[in-house]
């Protein structure tokens, strides 16, 4: 008897429920009658994620001008943004000029985060004040037929860096680059992350953030206290496209057509001038792996007990970097040879970006 195939991508409980009842259906007629009907199912979204990880020329084309109408908002928003306007003001500015130019839909719910809120991961409120002296992270992008791009820049509200905000930003800023640098055939997003990581870390154990040394902040992952995020993801169909990013356990080398952003960041929680670091080396690959073998809270459960007998020390965090929040975020398209950077022509350079501030909002006002 042959064995008939169902390809299907599960995860929708409704139609989970519907697809197990027609099998069951499916099971009495070929009991009973001999039909044929399917036997086996198979999970038809890693084909779909497969097929959607390399993008074709056309859907790369759509893929830049997605990102083409989203720098064009972000360089607005820099022209635009003030101390004493809303954040929500400042996502009119931003959201315009792709709305204008063809873009029915963001990509993604936009984040525009001044002051504190920019330590917020996915601060979506938009509906506080901006200061004086803030710094504005936005993470906004356009959508340009289902495919999305996904732009993050951080500027200062009066169009100048303080000391503090500049050394802070130099910091992510030459994690970004490097991570940029290392995007090419060959080369993984684990590879990106670790290197951009060790590069974060050194800055915030130069800086006085964290108080131990490089080697030992990073076995002990005490970045983890300002930095809890990939430095990038895939891109395409969702801002998080779909694709596998390990084949046998290990991390996919990249391939030209594939597109993902590089975004390092840090957060300096103002609520937070205190901070306890736990003296425990770890395996942070070995640790996910019992969550997905024992389950996520025995996991989690085991990783409370280890970190609750080691030893401990609190660190004074210094009180100008409180309340900074910095992410810079670019997109790349991997080409046979490296990479087009497809969101570079918004700035990321100090220099650059408070010239840009510098000049006048061109929203008919």
């Amino acid at each position: 008897m042959g064995r008939e195939v169902l390809w299907y991508a599960p995860g929708n409980d409704s139609y989970d429920k519907a697809m197990t009842s027609i099998l069951e259906k499916g099971r009495l007629l070929r009991d009973r009658l001999g039909a044929t009907v399917p036997s086996a199912i198979n999970d038809l979204a890693v084909v779909l994620g497969e097929m959607r990880l390399i993008k074709t020329p056309e859907e790369q084309e759509i893929l830049a001008q997605a990102c083409r109408l989203s720098a064009e908002g972000h360089s607005e928003a820099m022209r635009f943004a003030a101390p004493g306007q809303f954040e929500y003001q400042v996502q009119m500015a931003v959201e315009y000029w792709w709305r204008q130019r063809g873009s029915r839909h963001n990509g993604y719910p936009s984040i525009v985060a001044a002051g504190a809120n920019s330590c917020i991961l996915h601060y979506v409120d938009n509906n506080s004040e901006i200061r004086d002296g803030d710094l504005i992270l936005i993470d906004a992008a356009a959508e340009v037929e289902g495919y999305s791009s996904d732009i993050t820049r951080t500027f200062p509200a009066n169009g100048v860096f303080t000391a503090p905000q500049r050394a802070l930003y130099e910091v992510v800023l030459t994690a970004e680059k490097r991570g940029v640098e290392l995007a090419g055939p060959g080369s993984t997003l684990s590879t990106i992350d670790d290197e951009a990581v060790r590069i974060l870390t050194e800055g915030l154990v130069d800086l006085g953030l964290l108080p131990l040394s490089v080697d030992a902040s990073l076995a002990m992952h005490h970045y983890l206290q300002f930095f809890n995020h990939g430095v990038g993801h895939w891109l395409g169909l969702d801002v998080h496209d779909r694709g596998a990013k390990r084949i046998g356990g290990l991390s996919r080398p990249i391939e030209p057509g594939m597109a993902f952003t590089v975004e390092p960041g840090l957060y300096v929680a103002q609520e937070k001038p205190e901070i306890e670091l736990v003296l425990l080396e770890y395996d942070r690959e070995e640790w996910l792996a019992r969550r997905l073998r024992e389950g996520r809270e025995a996991g989690a459960s085991a990783e409370a007990e280890e970190k609750d007998r080691a030893e401990k020390i609190t660190h004074q965090i210094p009180a100008e970097f409180l309340g900074l929040g910095i992410r810079i975020e670019d997109d790349v398209l991997i080409t046979t040879d490296g990479n087009v950077n497809l969101s570079a022509s918004v700035p990321i350079e100090i220099g650059d970006i408070e010239a840009l501030c510098a000049e006048k909002s061109r929203l008919p006002l």
